[in-house]
């Protein structure tokens, strides 16, 4: 397959209009390679992925597909499970697209079965954590839309369920549904996360891959466009004039098939992974209330630190923006009802209880948010939700009020930090884009 660019490294800095250039020109190479002139679908990220660069890179597809003969068919945000954007989000993360283009993904109704890997296939593949068959779904827009070519953008960085975030993922969780995402998500917290964060292949990305292998023929051609995003340090941040902390792209790499993937995925462990020397005790995450409302998206300041915290540690975790624990009613109930215990726990509550059985990716949500009893998750949510309902899921509560007093995000950098008291702690601004480890946890 074809790789129409990959440009990346560790101190890459790309501008945006190095961007326009790069892919403006893998864009129309694409286009004359395919020899149709049907309408194209763009597949962005969420405004959970806001600092993807996703949002200006449909911006520009859209652009680029207008010019001329219009071949603009629809942009489908890859929800997953996520709530459909706002009107307001739409605007903040796609200036440049026109509103009338947007489609939602109805995780629950509006999906096709391309096809359904084997429950022998998948107790090899995750060997032995589970065994059941797999339905290999995407909305059904994409297979029956009558589009000539799939865009799919998005980064590429370390991610709890998969390992590494994007490519097939994008289809078969953003656009997929129910049982698809439920079984993928708990043969991935039953397999372990910390065996597979930051790594390229896993058992779930085999899954994904297997799914392209067998059924990709029954859907248009798919050209990947990934981003590598990572944090300036202080140094670059002044010499390009941005500040302390913004966000650079490391690498934009661009084609069809999975080596583009390959590239970005390897860029992406060098930039976003760090590995520390020694465990955190005190580690403090700050969730921006734009992008984190509930704990399914902001307990990825759990899932990226974990294999960073110190047994009898604490993780505070500043929420200003924290509504509610699920994307959707039926996950919140599940997570109210059952709260974020231990792997064992919550496997064992699997079999007893129908419901969560029915609904395994909030299981594997509930796997995913536990400390495992190892250190202290302590929540300091803002009005939206109270002390009680933090305490009834299993977390232990912090004021926010006197914890922004002490932990001011606006002048803590990524990484060690001391106050004027003398206490050390490790601050991460987002959690989105990175993943933390003591060396001796992470095993590539």
């Amino acid at each position: 397959m074809t790789t129409y660019i990959a440009k990346g490294g560790a101190l890459l800095d790309l501008s945006d209009e190095e961007i326009d250039d790069l892919f403006s020109q893998a864009l129309s190479q694409a286009l004359v390679d395919l020899k149709e002139a049907g309408p194209v679908i763009i597949l962005p990220p969420d405004v959970t992925r806001f600092h993807s660069r996703g949002g200006y890179l449909t911006d520009l597809a859209c652009r680029e597909l207008t010019t001329g003969q219009d071949r603009l068919g629809a942009v489908m945000p890859a929800l997953g499970t996520h709530m459909v954007l706002t009107q307001a989000e739409r605007s903040r993360m796609f200036p440049g697209t026109p509103p009338d283009k947007f489609r939602p993904h109805d995780w629950r109704n509006d999906v096709v079965e391309l096809g359904r890997l084997e429950a022998d296939w998948i107790d090899r593949a995750s060997e032995g954590a589970v065994r059941y068959d797999w339905p290999v779904q995407v909305n059904k827009l994409l297979r029956d839309g009558g589009f000539s070519l799939i865009l799919s953008i998005g980064q590429v960085v370390p991610h709890e369920v998969v390992g590494m975030a994007n490519h097939g993922k994008n289809l078969f969780v953003g656009t997929g549904g129910k049982e698809a995402i439920d079984k993928s998500h708990f043969l991935g917290a039953s397999y372990g996360m910390e065996r597979m964060m930051g790594r390229t292949d896993t058992p779930v990305r085999a899954l994904f891959d297997e799914g392209l292998r067998r059924f990709g023929n029954k859907l248009p051609p798919i050209l990947w466009v990934l981003t590598v995003v990572g944090a300036r340090d202080d140094g670059e941040a002044t010499a390009a004039g941005k500040p302390r902390g913004s966000l650079a792209v490391r690498g934009l790499f661009i084609g069809f098939g999975r080596e583009c993937f390959e590239q970005a995925a390897a860029l992406a462990r060098e930039v976003n992974v760090d590995l520390m020397d020694e465990p955190i005790k005190k580690a403090v995450v700050y969730l921006e209330p734009e992008e984190f409302r509930t704990t399914w998206l902001g307990n990825k300041a759990i899932y990226r630190t974990r294999m960073a915290m110190a047994d009898g540690g604490e993780l505070l975790i500043l929420a200003p923006g924290l509504e509610r624990f699920g994307e959707d009613p039926g996950n919140d109930a599940l997570i109210r009802k059952h709260g974020y215990r231990p792997a064992q726990v919550i496997q064992d509550k699997v079999t007893q209880d129908p419901e969560l059985a029915a609904s395994l990716s909030a299981a594997a949500h509930l796997i995913h948010g536990s400390s495992e009893g190892r250190f202290t998750v302590r929540y300091c949510p803002g009005p939206g939700i109270s002390r009680d309902e933090i305490e009834s899921v299993g977390y232990a509560w912090g004021d926010l009020k006197t914890a922004l007093a002490r932990y001011d995000s606006r002048s803590l950098g990524l990484g060690w930090n001391t106050l004027a008291d003398g206490e050390r702690f490790f601050f991460v601004p987002n959690p989105a884009l990175g993943l933390w480890a003591e060396k001796t946890r992470f095993k590539p």
